[in-house]
């Protein structure tokens, strides 16, 4: 770690900014062993090609649920390890997800980032059963992590876990010296509240790249944490979310809205053809459609028909993205 736990705060401000990935886990055909090789692969495809500022890894997006614990922290490591080589921007970040239903797991996963030289670790709500208030388990759920480890701690806040925390519980929570920021994937309303709140103390950010630009533009946000689109709507040739990020982060708002708006074509592609049952299979096959390692999904996740596959494959060669060494891909396909 780069900074003490009295200065996570202030570290985090000055680090934890611009557009950050989820990463997906490639898994081996057949065996279903991780693939190392494809997820460096992949790793140094995002950070020397798509200039990513950072790698949030092993949590859902990740496929955690399905992981051994030593599997994860495998993961982990590669990440850290390709963080430091860097890219064209220089050191990657990483926020390394500690999130698990059993806190003791919890605690080693933090404490394990911590030695390895992670920068943050996320941590996700628990999943409290037969509760009809949930704020007082919350607050001391997060208190106890963040005595056990030094290291800048993000909440993260969805709605599969049966219940939201409110803005008022994670300003509370903000006030703990090594909580640094928030995944808040909620309403609007409810994190734009959470940014006048607690935005001094805490960075908010939530995982919809469709509210992004918005987001910079209307409530002053420096981060973006984070989902697959910063590389699923981009290639070495393309880089629009990147583009419209930096134009929104120089004031220049009506030509980022211009670069934002010509992704939807994109956004349509893939939200249109993705089964709802199988998010995760198609966006491993979307990635190999960009010439990323993709690879199955386990169990108990399902894998997409030859149908879905081909009706993806069809909207992927029109959407208008820009494959390296050709025009668009619409124009290859004419």
């Amino acid at each position: 770690m780069n900074y003490s736990k009295a200065d996570a705060k202030a570290y985090a401000r000055e680090h934890m900014r611009g557009i950050w990935a989820a990463a997906a886990t490639p898994f081996e055909a057949g065996s279903l062993a991780i693939d190392e090789a494809g997820l460096r692969r992949n790793i140094r495809h995002w950070l020397d090609d798509l200039t990513i500022d950072g790698l949030f890894v092993a949590g859902k997006q990740g496929e955690f649920f399905s992981m051994s614990l030593p599997e994860r922290k495998r993961t982990m490591e590669i990440a850290v390890e390709e963080a430091r080589r860097g890219g064209p921007r220089g050191k990657a970040q990483t926020i390394l997800s500690a999130s698990d239903q059993n806190i003791d797991t919890v605690v080693e996963l933090a404490q394990y980032a911590e030695a390895i030289g992670g920068d943050y670790i996320v941590v996700h709500a628990p999943v409290l059963h037969f509760h009809d208030a949930h704020d007082a388990c919350c607050y001391e759920y997060y208190r106890y992590i963040a005595s056990k480890v030094n290291i800048g701690i993000a909440m993260w806040s969805h709605p599969d876990n049966g219940f939201l925390m409110s803005p008022e519980l994670c300003a509370r929570i903000a006030d703990i010296p090594n909580i640094v920021a928030i995944k808040y994937s909620v309403p609007r309303e409810m994190y734009a509240e959470l940014t006048r709140l607690a935005g001094d103390k805490i960075i908010v950010s939530t995982a919809s790249e469709k509210e992004w630009l918005d987001n910079i533009l209307e409530l002053g946000w420096q981060l973006y944490l984070c989902s697959s689109p910063p590389y699923t709507l981009q290639t070495k040739a393309d880089l629009r979310m990147r583009e419209y990020t930096d134009l929104a982060f120089a004031g220049k708002a009506s030509e980022a809205r211009a670069v934002w708006e010509s992704l939807q074509p994109v956004r349509h592609a893939i939200s249109s053809t993705k089964p709802k049952e199988k998010p995760y299979a198609h966006q491993k096959y979307w990635q190999e459609l960009l010439g990323q390692v993709g690879g199955p999904v386990r169990r108990p996740l399902l894998e997409l028909t030859d149908a879905e596959k081909s009706a993806t494959k069809a909207a992927f060669e029109t959407c208008g993205l820009k494959l390296p060494g050709t025009a668009t891909r619409a124009a290859a396909a004419e």
